[in-house]
Order: C-alpha cells, then sequence, then structure tokens
C-alpha cells in the first residue's frame, strides 16, 4: 500500500523521534517457500500491513521460488529481512556479516520434524501412534525429503536417519527425491508417489486441521527430537538504511504480534526473542553434512 500525501505528513509526525527520515525506502522482507505459494502470499501480505502499520515505514513482502533464492535475495539487498529457517538463516548470516537473528517462534526453539508414511504400508504394524524410535521396515522404500536446504525438511531428517541407520539415505532407501516443501511432500506420499516422507511438523498438524490430509490415510511414523529453526532474520546495515534504533524497533513489533488470526496463520502461538547463538547447534549439523562450508 502507499499513502496519499495528505496522509504522509500526519504519519511522519507521528514516527518515534529515534527514527530518521531515510525510512521513505520500502522495508522488504521474503520468507522460505516452505508452503503452498497462495496460502503464503496470504500469510506475509497480512504481515506487511501489520509491521508498516507499526513502523511506519512502507512494508513489502516479495515471494520467491526457492530457498536458495531466498537466501540470494538476503545477500544482494532485495529484501532486508526473512522468516528463514533454521538452515538458511545460518547460510544468510554468513553471506552478509553482522546480520542477526531477532525472534522465532515460541514453538521455534523445540521444533520437530515427522517421518510420514501410508497407512496401508503397515510400516509400523498396527501401531495407531507415532513410534519411539524410526521402524527398520523402512529401509529399502522410497522416500523424499522437502527442500534440499530446508531444515525440518532434509537437513534434521538426514541427520537422524544417518544416526540410527548408519547409512547414507541414497544406501537406505530405495529411491530418494526432493519434494520442494512440506505440503507436497504430504501429497506425493498420500499419491503413493513415495512410501515414506520427512516433513515440518507444523505444517502437518495445520494440514490435517484444515483437511488437506487424511490421517486416516497417511501416518505419523515418528517425530524427531527437538531442534531451532524457523527464525527472522534482519540485515546487519538495516539501521544505517531505515534509521537508528530500526532493527530493535522491527525486534519489538515482531514481539507484539498478538492477533491470533495473523498467529494462526504461521502457525504460530506467539514469538520470542532469538540470537545467532541459538542456531549453534544447526550450523554444526549443517558443517556435518556438507550444507554449510
Amino acid at each position: 500500500m502507499r499513502w496519499l500525501a495528505t496522509a504522509a505528513l500526519t504519519l511522519i509526525s507521528a514516527l518515534p523521534v529515534t527514527m530518521s527520515l531515510a525510512q521513505a525506502d520500502t522495508f522488504k522482507f521474503t520468507a522460505i517457500p516452505d508452503e503452498d505459494e497462495s496460502r503464503l502470499v496470504e500469510r506475509f501480505d497480512k504481515v506487511a500491513d501489520y509491521l508498516e502499520e507499526k513502523l511506519g515505514v512502507d512494508v513489502e513482502y516479495v515471494p520467491v521460488k526457492s530457498y536458495s533464492a531466498a537466501v540470494s535475495a538476503f545477500r544482494n539487498d532485495q529484501i532486508q529481512m526473512a522468516w528463514f529457517g533454521g538452515l538458511t538463516g545460518v547460510q544468510a548470516r554468513q553471506m552478509v556479516p553482522g546480520s542477526v537473528a531477532i525472534a522465532q517462534g515460541v514453538e521455534d526453539a523445540a521444533f520437530r520434524s515427522y517421518f510420514i508414511a501410508r497407512r496401508d504400508l503397515k510400516l509400523a504394524g498396527d501401531a495407531a501412534e507415532p513410534l519411539d524410535a524410526l521402524p527398520d521396515s523402512v529401509e529399502g522404500h522410497s522416500f523424499t525429503f522437502g527442500a534440499k536446504t530446508s531444515t525440518s525438511g532434509r537437513l534434521m531428517p538426514e541427520y537422524y536417519l544417518r544416526e540410527q541407520f548408519q547409512q547414507a539415505p541414497d544406501a537406505l532407501f530405495s529411491r530418494v527425491g526432493f519434494s520442494g516443501d512440506h505440503s507436497r511432500t504430504i501429497a506425493l506420499v498420500a499419491a503413493g508417489t513415495y512410501d515414506v516422507g520427512a516433513v515440518n511438523f507444523a505444517v502437518w498438524e495445520a494440514a490435517v486441521k484444515d483437511g488437506k490430509v487424511d490421517p486416516s490415510k497417511v501416518q505419523v511414523l515418528w517425530q524427531t527430537p527437538a531442534y531451532p529453526d524457523y527464525q527472522w532474520t534482519i540485515r546487519g546495515d538495516a539501521d544505517s538504511h531505515f534509521g537508528t534504533d530500526f532493527t530493535a524497533h522491527v525486534t519489538q513489533a515482531l514481539l507484539d504480534m498478538k492477533d491470533p488470526d495473523l498467529l494462526e496463520s504461521f502457525p504460530r502461538s506467539g514469538f520470542i526473542p532469538a540470537s545467532n547463538d541459538d542456531y549453534a547447534p544447526i550450523k554444526t549439523v549443517g558443517e556435518q553434512l556438507g550444507l554449510l562450508r
């Protein structure tokens, strides 16, 4: 949205005194495309409106087609902030020194991945609930990750597969693919294109709630231990572009996001402070798997 000139003077006079008029620039952000694009646009256009009202600057959500495109846009200053996964956040902060993780969802401090499969394959026998460990019966079946640099759809699932089976996924499964996003992973497993897949637990639970997957036909085999995941990361030069203390104002706006409808679209129950140090475990695993230089 853009303000009418008559409204602009009123708004500028109401800006916090610590923020400069350099903020005539548009503050742009993106998000990793971990779900259906229409759902993401609906979600983040609302976030842009919310931030625009809170910050007193033009704010624009810029959709991207891939996880790597989100990181590249951040590196090239085409966007100044992003809703990254754990791994993409680490990648982006390495490329843009001084950039910081400023907020994460309440659920992101202890995030999980689900391994899912069609129930008719009976990979978990007759178990009605997720198992305590991934069953040996997954070996030899086809398997799909999400995006190649997804934390919850690839990085941590591969880490736990290697830890349990002492094999690379290509050796463990008959065929390994990368769906591109969590919604598509669910659809591919439900359709029988792949026997087993790894998904973000929050996307799975939202899909079940929305009636987009039938849990009587597709089951959760196992959930991983907790790890840190999604976060908002902002470029280190944001204050010089948008005014003194701009990063602090953005952080506070995210922490103050209380609208249930807005939070439900993530879905998150709220946002809490985050720091780069929170993602040290992700950096370690990324290096071990050769996904970080």
